[in-house]
Parts: C-alpha cells; sequence; structure tokens
C-alpha cells in the first residue's frame, strides 16, 4: 500500500488519498503498510506534530517515544484531531473543548519512559530508529546525512 493509494473516487487525480483540497493533508494514522520513504515523510511530519504539540497542550512526551507503538498512534490521532480544528475543517465549539480537555488523558498514554523527550538531544536517536525500521529519507535531507555520517 502507498500513501498515495486510495479507495475513493476522484482522489487519484490529486496524487492519491493524501490530499484532497490544496493545503489540507490527509495522512494516514499509521505507517505500516507504507513505502519506505513515505514512512520517513510520515514519521518526520509526526515528529513536527509532536513538538508542537508538546510545547501547545504540554504534553509529557518522553525520550524514545517514537519506539512506543501506542504512544506513535496516540500522537498521531492528537496531531489529526487538532489538524481538524486549526484547518476550519470542523468547526464545533464543544468538539474543540474536548480537544483541550484530552491532553490529560492523552497524557496516560504518553508517560512511558523516565527521560522527557527534548528534540534537539533526541533527534539523533529518531533518525537511527527510522533507518532501522527500514524508513528511506529523502536524497536532500539534512538530518538523514548526520545518521550516515555524510
Amino acid at each position: 500500500m502507498s500513501w498515495f493509494e486510495t479507495d475513493e473516487p476522484g482522489d487519484e487525480a490529486e496524487g492519491g488519498g493524501w490530499y484532497r483540497e490544496p493545503g489540507i493533508r490527509r495522512w494516514p494514522l499509521h505507517w505500516e503498510g507504507l513505502y519506505p520513504r513515505e514512512r520517513w515523510l510520515w514519521f518526520e511530519q509526526l515528529w513536527s506534530d509532536a513538538c508542537a504539540l508538546q510545547k501547545r497542550y504540554h504534553l509529557p512526551l518522553r525520550s524514545g517515544w517514537w519506539t512506543d507503538q501506542v504512544q506513535v498512534e496516540t500522537l498521531a490521532a492528537l496531531a489529526a484531531w487538532v489538524e481538524h480544528y486549526d484547518s476550519g475543517e470542523w468547526d464545533d465549539p464543544p468538539g474543540k473543548l474536548a480537544v483541550l480537555y484530552d491532553p490529560e488523558r492523552v497524557a496516560l498514554l504518553l508517560r512511558d519512559g523516565t527521560e522527557p523527550f527534548h528534540p534537539d538531544r533526541d533527534r539523533l536517536a529518531f533518525a537511527r530508529f527510522l533507518i532501522e525500521l527500514g524508513c528511506q529519507p529523502p536524497p536532500d535531507d539534512p538530518k538523514a546525512a548526520v545518521t550516515h555520517g555524510r
């Protein structure tokens, strides 16, 4: 399966199921089934989302969250949920309030690990994990060069 494959009619013209409208992203909530380069991009997006969610909602992320499937899926789902409101696609105040109340419950799913997450410190370990997972960085990705010794 590819990130760009879809079962919905009409999505093929826009490069697959990842985009429906310009500026609104669609990405799967799980990385399995994606091609190696797509997996890298998926995790890169999740890294960015996790960093933003940590700051915005004061999430207690731990170093190595990317190695725990429950934490990965939790962050992917929360990022998708928040994106629906941020994009204006969803506009219901009770639903937005639910997002604001849920970080406390989400924090329970993110509690595994002893060291707090620090993006600058943890970046190299994250990239190495992606390579061990079989992800393939884009050829022009400077973040990947560090893990390959370039």
